[in-house]
């Protein structure tokens, strides 16, 4: 296990909380890209794919909870994407 590669998830899933936190509150896609949230669940997957396959250790959690937060905050991309109605 890598202590790096541990720091490195740890800072990038720091930043996810917030992201989703923003999309429920502002309800909106202001600033959002599906593409990159689709690029970046792709990238976490490999991670888990390569720890399953080649690496297996603990870092492998940190992966899937990474890609759980992202993969909330693409549904929530979807969600506020809905053309509103009345």
């Amino acid at each position: 296990m890598s202590l790096f590669e541990v720091l490195m998830l740890l800072c990038f899933g720091a930043a996810w909380p917030f992201s989703i936190y923003k999309s429920i509150k502002s309800k909106s896609n202001s600033g959002k890209s599906i593409i990159f949230l689709f690029v970046v669940m792709i990238g976490y997957l490999s991670g888990i794919f390569h720890k399953l396959f080649y690496s297996y250790d603990l870092v492998i959690y940190l992966y899937a909870l990474n890609f759980i937060m992202v993969s909330v905050d693409a549904f929530l991309w979807f969600k506020n994407n809905k053309q509103k109605i009345y």
